[in-house]
């Protein structure tokens, strides 16, 4: 299977509406699903959950 297809680059959209983002890879075999990490967003001065985007 092509790297690009099983690790596809996803992009974490901060949940607290600021507009901040991240950028990373997910493994799509194993976490099909959308993918919810919290982290740190500036704008807020928080740690907040970060949604996957489509």
């Amino acid at each position: 299977m092509p790297r690009s297809t099983a690790r596809p680059i996803v992009r974490l959209r901060s949940t607290a509406g600021t507009g901040v983002t991240y950028v990373t890879r997910k493994n799509r075999l194993t976490h099909p699903d959308r993918l919810v990490l919290t982290k740190y967003d500036p704008v807020a001065d928080a740690h907040v959950p970060f949604r996957e985007e489509r």
